[in-house]
C-alpha cells in the first residue's frame, strides 16, 4: 500500500505543476491590456484592441477574432468568454467556467465589424487550415497595408506550405514597397514583378512618375530600374495571357458554329439544300433543354442536375422528326429549285419563331448550368478558363467522332456517301434516295438540336437564338467544302479563332467584316473550299 500512496501523491504533485503551466499558456491568448480594452464600453477603445488582436499573430488571437465574429465572445463586468455550448471559457485564464447569468454578446457596429474583417485577414495567417491561410494571405496582398507586414512576417517564419510562402512574400512585398528603406521597396519590387500580377502595375507605374519638380516619385535608381523590369514581365505575362484566353474562347466559338454546322453540311452537301430554317432548329434544341429542366424541377429536383444529359436526346429525336417533317411535307417538292427552297425554308423560320413565341413568350428564357457546368479552372494566375466552355468543345468533338462513324462504318453512311458522289448511279443501283435523304435531313436536324443544348449553357434561350448562327453556319460550309466533315471541323475551329483574335483590336463588326471579306477571297481562288468534294458529281 505504500507505493500506490506514493504513485499517487507523485500524480498529484505532477498535476499541480502542470495546471499553472496550461494557465499560462491560455492566458497568452491576448495580452491583459486588449482584454480590458475589449470588454470595455468604449467603441474606440474596442476598434483599437481588435486591431492589434490582427497584429498579434497568434492562434488565441485568431480564435478570440472567430468568436466575436460569431457573436460567441461574451462579456461579464471585466471578464470576457468564448461560449463553447452551455459553457464558456475564460480569456484571461484559459479555464472552462459556467456561463454567468449576465453575461452579454459583446456588440459590434459598422465600424468595429470593418476593423474586425481587416483583423481577421491578418490572424487567419496562423489557421490551422492550409486554404484559410491561403485566403488570407491572397487578401493581404491585394490590402497592401505596411501595418500587417510584422503579422505577414511571423507568419512567413512559421508557413511549411510552398505555394502559401509564395503568396506571403509577395503580400510581405506589397507591404514593404512604402517602406523608407530602399533595400526593402528594391526586393519588393522585384517580388512583385515575380508575381506576374497585373494588380501591382498601378503600384509599380506610381514610382516612376515625374513629380512638380521633375523629379520621379522613386528617389532610388535602382527601385525605379527594378520597377521598370517589373512592369515589362508583368506586361509580357498579360500579353501571353490574353492570346491564351482568345484563342481558347475561340475555339469555344468554333465549336458552337461546328456543332451548328455540322448538320448543315450534311444536308446541304448531300442535297444541296439551303435550308434558312436550320438556325430555327438550334433554336428548338435549346428550348428543349429548357422544358426538361422545368420538368426536373417540378417532378425530380433531387436530380436537377443531370438534367442536360437528358435533355440531349430529347433534343435530338425531337429536332430530327422535326427535319423529317419538313423534308417529307415541303422540301422533297423543291429539289432543283434553290431559289424556291431559299424563300420557302425562310418562311418556315418564320413560322417556327412565331410558334414559340406563342408558346413561350417573346422574352428570352434562363436555362441555369448544373452545378459540374459552373466555375472554372484558373491558368497562368488569372486566367479562367470556364466548364461549361471546356465541355462544350469536348462534346462538339465528340458529335464529330459519331457522325464520322456513322458516316463510314454503317449501311445509312454508306448510302449517304454514295449518293453525295453521284445521286443517279445511286439511285440506279437500289438505293432508296427518297428515304435516304429524309433520314440524313433528319439526322442534320438532330445534330443542330445538340447545338441547341450546347448554345443554352453558354447564354439566355430566345426566339431569335438561331438567327446568329445561321450565316456563320452556310460560311464554315462554304470554306471547308460541301458535304466534306474534315473541312467542316477545320473551317468552324479556324473561324472561331480569327473571330476571337481579331475582335480585341478592331471591334465585333469589323471581325465579322474581315471574316467574311478573307471568304470571298478564298472562295474566288478555291471554290470547292478547304477540302474538295470527290466523286463523278464533282465533273
Amino acid at each position: 500500500m505504500m507505493w500506490i500512496r506514493s504513485f499517487l501523491r507523485g500524480w498529484l504533485i505532477v498535476a499541480a505543476l502542470i495546471a499553472p503551466v496550461h494557465a499560462i499558456d491560455a492566458a497568452e491568448l491576448a495580452p491583459a491590456s486588449i482584454l480590458a480594452s475589449l470588454a470595455s464600453d468604449d467603441n474606440s477603445a474596442r476598434n483599437e484592441a481588435i486591431g492589434q488582436l490582427g497584429l498579434l499573430g497568434s492562434p488565441g488571437g485568431a480564435e478570440i477574432l472567430a468568436a466575436l465574429a460569431g457573436g460567441q465572445l461574451l462579456v461579464s463586468g471585466n471578464t470576457l468568454l468564448i461560449r463553447r455550448g452551455n459553457q464558456a471559457v475564460d480569456c484571461a485564464t484559459g479555464e472552462t467556467v459556467s456561463v454567468p447569468a449576465d453575461a452579454q454578446p459583446v456588440t459590434l457596429n459598422n465600424r468595429l465589424r470593418r476593423t474586425l474583417q481587416v483583423a481577421q485577414a491578418s490572424s487567419d495567417l496562423f489557421s490551422t487550415n492550409a486554404p484559410t491561410r491561403l485566403a488570407a494571405a491572397q487578401r493581404l496582398q491585394k490590402e497592401g497595408d505596411p501595418a500587417r507586414g510584422p503579422a505577414i512576417k511571423r507568419a512567413l517564419d512559421l508557413e511549411q506550405d510552398p505555394g502559401i510562402r509564395q503568396t506571403l512574400r509577395i503580400a510581405l512585398a506589397a507591404t514593404s514597397i512604402k517602406s523608407a528603406d530602399a533595400n526593402e521597396r528594391l526586393s519588393a519590387a522585384v517580388l512583385m514583378g515575380e508575381s506576374l500580377d497585373a494588380g501591382f502595375r498601378p503600384v509599380l507605374s506610381a514610382m516612376l512618375v515625374q513629380g512638380a519638380n521633375g523629379s520621379p516619385a522613386e528617389p532610388d535608381s535602382r527601385v525605379r530600374a527594378a520597377a521598370t523590369m517589373a512592369i515589362d514581365k508583368i506586361d509580357r505575362h498579360q500579353s501571353v495571357v490574353s492570346w491564351v484566353g482568345n484563342i481558347f474562347y475561340g475555339v469555344s466559338l468554333g465549336s458552337v458554329l461546328l456543332l451548328a454546322a455540322l448538320g448543315l453540311a450534311i444536308t446541304f452537301g448531300l442535297m444541296g439544300v439551303i435550308n434558312m430554317a436550320h438556325g430555327e432548329l438550334l433554336m428548338i434544341g435549346a428550348y428543349s433543354t429548357y422544358v426538361v429542366q422545368l420538368l426536373f424541377k417540378s417532378m425530380a429536383p433531387q436530380w436537377i442536375n443531370w438534367y442536360v444529359v437528358v435533355a440531349l436526346p430529347v433534343a435530338f429525336i425531337l429536332t430530327a422528326l422535326v427535319g423529317m417533317a419538313l423534308e417529307r411535307t415541303v422540301i422533297r417538292w423543291l429539289y432543283g429549285r434553290p431559289l424556291e427552297t431559299l424563300l420557302a425554308t425562310w418562311g418556315i423560320s418564320l413560322c417556327l419563331m412565331q410558334a414559340v413565341r406563342s408558346l413561350f413568350g417573346a422574352q428570352n428564357v434562363e436555362v441555369a448550368n448544373p452545378t459540374w457546368l459552373t466555375g472554372g479552372v484558373t491558368v497562368l494566375g488569372n486566367l479562367v478558363l470556364a466548364y461549361n466552355r471546356i465541355v462544350i468543345i469536348g462534346f462538339a468533338l465528340g458529335v464529330v467522332a459519331v457522325v464520322w462513324l456513322v458516316l463510314n462504318f454503317t449501311r445509312l453512311g454508306l448510302f449517304v456517301r454514295a449518293i453525295t458522289q453521284n445521286r443517279r448511279m445511286a439511285d440506279c443501283v437500289g438505293v432508296a434516295t427518297g428515304r435516304i435523304d429524309m433520314l440524313a435531313f433528319g439526322l442534320g436536324s438532330g445534330i443542330a438540336g445538340l447545338a441547341g443544348v450546347a448554345l443554352s449553357q453558354l447564354g439566355n434561350v430566345g426566339p431569335d437564338l438561331g438567327r446568329a448562327y445561321i450565316v456563320d453556319s452556310f460560311m464554315v460550309v462554304v470554306l471547308g467544302g460541301v458535304g466534306q466533315l474534315a473541312g467542316t471541323v477545320v473551317a468552324a475551329l479556324g473561324l472561331g479563332a480569327l473571330n476571337k483574335i481579331i475582335e480585341p483590336f478592331w471591334g465585333a463588326v469589323i471581325a465579322k467584316i474581315v471574316i467574311l471579306l478573307v471568304i470571298v477571297l478564298f472562295v474566288q481562288k478555291r471554290p470547292q473550299g478547304l477540302f474538295a468534294p470527290k466523286g463523278r458529281s464533282v465533273e
